[in-house]
């Protein structure tokens, strides 16, 4: 099935890190990645966050992260292959004791989502880690990313992901932060890419043109100036380009159902 003829798509978004929109986002999405303890969150949010979920249906995910609150976890911090693992599991293993149950998904956060997308032996360790203990759990990586790769030749499903409210480069990777017009704030903006992204599989570069970018899950932040009324336009863009909402469902062409 084509890209342009998908019918629906997962929305998530990384909640239980602080900010003051959960309780309003949380049912307009179909995902949370909930921070566990790293870069954010402690038990009590956890089991908040995962409550919340609950009451609305949504898809319970764990987002490990670097140990850097300072810097929400952001940074690129240099760490080993084992260390990565060992922090990655932890955290994971931190969020299932508090919700009695393992998550169905894992996306890393911040410094660590990247560095684990590009970096072979980070890759390979960590998705080793997660195959040990979590076979059956879904990963959610940077669209085309090595980790992508890595994750489903251990056997992994993976949810390939793109961001509505970031900016993109013409070969598919994300402006950082720290340049200008790297975040999306419009609703409008953010709407006109998420159908984009399903519709087309591409997305606006910002250098001109566009980068192809395939997802099956698309990411908006919980930490932004408006993720409650950007979330909104973007399920009403959707509907009314025909599109659905609904979970990721491993091994199947359009994903959702």
């Amino acid at each position: 099935m084509s890209l342009a003829r998908r019918a629906a798509i997962d929305l998530n978004c990384d909640l239980g890190e602080g900010a003051a929109h959960d309780a309003a986002v949380m049912p307009l999405v179909t995902s949370a990645n909930i921070a566990c303890g790293g870069h954010a969150g402690d038990e009590a949010r956890m089991a908040a966050t995962v409550a919340l979920a609950r009451r609305h249906g949504v898809a319970i995910g764990a987002h490990p992260g670097h140990a850097d609150r300072e810097h929400f976890g952001r940074r690129e911090l240099p760490i080993p292959p084992a260390d990565a693992a060992a922090l990655v599991v932890e955290q994971l293993a931190r969020l299932a004791a508090v919700a009695g149950e393992p998550p169905r998904h894992v996306k890393l956060h911040g410094g660590l989502y990247h560095q684990v997308a590009r970096d072979a032996a980070l890759a390979t360790v960590v998705a080793d880690a997660i195959a040990a203990r979590w076979p059956t759990m879904v990963v959610i990586a940077p669209a085309g990313s090595l980790l992508v790769t890595v994750a489903r030749a251990r056997g992994l499903a993976v949810a390939e992901e793109a961001f509505i409210d970031r900016a993109y480069r013409a070969d598919g990777s994300l402006v950082p932060r720290s340049q200008p017009g790297a975040v999306i704030a419009d609703p409008q903006e953010a709407t006109e890419r998420a159908v984009r992204l399903v519709r087309e599989g591409s997305v606006a570069a910002i250098e001109g043109g566009e980068a192809s970018v395939r997802a099956d899950t698309l990411c908006l932040h919980g930490d932004g100036v408006d993720p409650v009324g950007l979330a909104k336009a973007v399920l009403a863009g959707l509907g009314a380009a025909g599109i659905r909402v609904a979970r990721f469902s491993p091994g199947v062409d359009n994903p959702p159902v």
